[in-house]
């Protein structure tokens, strides 16, 4: 990796400053955690630094409180959970600048958690005053929040100017490396496998790996877009009807790189246990609402002869059950492959743990705005801010 990692940091007896993805699901009135996963992962990098003599300022941003203090999107609730993850006290700071939190500056193996950055509009508007002040309460910089790497925010790229060092946390550079395996010289057969709803959502991201892989699978309501560009029927499927001229140039510029459905799994309306049946070509009235057996046999195949897979997005309305069964199916091809396999988004996230097969994803990425614009080719911000390697 080029850039700087904390393990390249001398931090023993330095305060680090290190911004984390506590952005995690409550519920209750914002005083229960419905998931912790985004905490666990930040452990190891936490760990990582109280071991080596830090003293940790941590602070993420949670929810979208728009610029002012709200008791329910509140960090305490996640202040004690983390003070059960590592097993030491977490102290909570009341707001995350100010003389207050000055004062609680911690010493070496002490944990501060500042309250959420986005209590203060300054943090999502970049404000360089509000840096300096977050930059002052610390002499190394860590960014392992990769979810949050796309936004030029004054915690993710403006206060890292006014510190000695910033360096990539664990979680960061486990990210950075897989993501820039895929994009720079993955091993080949290097496939993509694409879903979700919209081609305009990954547009970029498309024609990006175009130039990359060796084939691009499509599916999810996005699959339509193309085959009607095609000419094909697709009955009362989603389809942008805007973007009809671009997906034929896609086509047309992909030669045989992009592979779409041959088969599909239709309803009439989308409920889930809804009575479905197996089509090539979707009648008037009926909604394509996942791959069928045809097409999961032929993805399945192209992906068992793969090196590398990188997957985002399902392959049909995988929330509503018999139409996950394409998305399941292709979790569990990946996993079969062999192959290294680079997953991202929500959607795909949940598939491979509801088929079973999380333990044998190479890489599940924890951002998927973040993932899907490193994919398309774009900088993100917040690696751009942090310091080259010498």
């Amino acid at each position: 990796m080029s850039k700087l990692s904390i393990k390249d940091l001398d931090l023993q007896g330095k305060r680090v400053f290190v911004r984390v993805d506590f952005n995690v699901p409550l519920s209750n009135g914002g005083r229960e955690i419905t998931s912790d996963k985004r905490i666990k992962a930040s452990i190891p990098t936490i760990q990582y630094a109280l071991d080596h003599g830090a003293g940790l300022i941590l602070a993420s941003h949670l929810g979208r409180p728009k610029g002012k203090p709200n008791a329910e999107m509140s960090l305490k609730p996640i202040a004690k959970r983390l003070e059960e993850l590592l097993g030491r006290p977490v102290r909570m700071a009341p707001d995350c600048v100010g003389s207050e939190v000055e004062a609680m500056k911690p010493a070496p193996s002490e944990v501060l958690l500042l309250e959420n950055l986005r209590f203060h509009a300054e943090e999502e508007q970049n404000d360089e005053a509000f840096s300096r002040q977050l930059a002052a309460l610390c002499d190394l910089y860590v960014n392992d929040a990769f979810g949050s790497a796309h936004r030029a925010h004054a915690s993710t790229v403006g206060m890292v100017k006014f510190v000695s060092q910033g360096a990539a946390g664990l979680l960061m550079e486990q990210e950075l490396k897989y993501l820039t395996l895929a994009t720079k010289n993955p091993p080949r057969p290097c496939i993509a496998i694409l879903g979700g709803a919209k081609v305009s959502d990954k547009i970029e991201v498309i024609a990006n790996l175009m130039k990359i892989v060796d084939r691009l699978l499509i599916g999810g309501a996005m699959a339509y877009t193309f085959l009607k560009a095609q000419g094909v029927s697709i009955g009362k499927s989603l389809v942008e009807d805007d973007k009809l001229d671009l997906a034929g140039e896609l086509m047309a510029e992909s030669g045989d790189k992009l592979v779409l459905p041959v088969d599909h799994v239709v309803a009439a309306e989308i409920v889930a246990g809804a009575e479905f049946k197996i089509v090539d070509i979707i009648p008037d009235g009926m909604i394509g609402l996942d791959i069928g057996p045809r097409t999961v046999a032929d993805y399945a195949s192209i992906v068992s002869a793969s090196k590398m897979v990188v997957w985002n997005g399902p392959m049909g309305v995988f929330e509503k059950p018999p139409f996950d069964r394409g998305t399941v199916a292709i979790a569990k091809a990946v996993a079969d492959s062999g192959a290294i396999s680079v997953v991202g988004g929500g959607d795909s996230e949940k598939a491979v743990k509801s088929a079973g097969v999380a333990d044998r994803i190479s890489h599940i990425s924890t951002g998927g705005g973040a993932s899907l614009e490193f994919l398309s080719g774009m900088e993100l911000p917040g690696v751009a801010a942090l310091n080259e390697r010498r």
